[in-house]
């Protein structure tokens, strides 16, 4: 297989960037195109509820276990310490019908951080080879795509809600990506949360400061907010929601 269409999703917390993650990933499984990796980079998302898909295991929790079969000399007998993580590493890939799945997860203790997000970038160049996207959901940071966690980004989405202050957050993550020369085949903003769909003049006039370039409008979506009420998963919404009903023609103009 060729090698597969990157897209690195990024916003601070509280923007609806998860919600509007799960919405790309379902988009792009309904067009057919997949099969697509999803990569869950996030420690404090929850896209898998998003997906409406359950996690058994994440690469931090089998850190810990790692750390503990090592402790307690539990590591199965003939196998090396490098076998044994490997075979604990893959049972972290979720698979779905049109997706699969690997989350980051939470981890314990000093330096973890490091040795886990060198896991999710050897997990990631070890499966990318097999899929025609790779959709990551990043924390507000940007730490992964500074860690050349993807192989290289093509598509870079910047998710904001309707306020000037989340305006400002994803023009300083715009400042990042330029210094950190990562250069993706083609970045822009997505404003999320907007009452009736439309922006204010005020918020129009402060994205054209930053001189970030706007793709696109979601709508403040009442069916989205009872989603995440009742704990069910917005990704499965019907094509007709108002939000996904947005987002597709986004996509389209974006070649996706």
């Amino acid at each position: 297989m060729a090698t597969p269409h990157t897209i690195a999703v990024a916003g601070k917390g509280g923007v609806g960037k998860t919600t509007t993650c799960g919405m790309i990933i379902d988009y792009l499984c309904k067009k057919g195109n997949g099969p697509v990796l999803v990569v869950d980079a996030d420690a404090n998302s929850n896209l898998n509820e998003v997906l409406g898909v359950e996690v058994e295991t994440s690469l931090g929790q089998i850190r810990e276990e790692m750390a503990q079969a090592e402790l307690k000399g539990t590591i199965p007998k003939g196998m090396t310490k490098a076998d044994y993580a490997e075979f604990k590493f893959n049972s972290a890939l979720i698979e779905e019908d049109d997706f699969d799945m690997l989350v980051m997860g939470r981890t314990q203790g000093k330096g973890c951080y490091c040795y886990v997000n060198g896991v999710l970038k050897s997990q990631v160049d070890k499966y990318a080879r097999n899929y025609s996207y790779i959709v990551m959901d990043n924390e507000a940071g940007l730490e992964h795509v500074a860690r050349g966690t993807l192989p290289h980004v093509d598509t870079m989405l910047l998710i904001s809600d309707c306020s000037r202050r989340g305006i400002q957050a994803v023009a300083r993550l715009a400042e990042m990506i330029d210094e950190m020369d990562l250069r993706p085949g083609q970045m822009g903003l997505i404003v999320n949360r907007a009452p009736g769909g439309g922006l204010d003049p005020g918020i129009r006039e402060e994205i054209d400061k930053h001189g970030l370039k706007l793709l696109g409008v979601l709508p403040q979506d009442e069916q989205v907010y009872r989603c995440d009420c009742q704990g069910e998963p917005s990704a499965r919404l019907p094509e007709s929601d108002p939000m996904k009903a947005a987002l597709k023609p986004i996509m389209e103009a974006l070649g996706l």
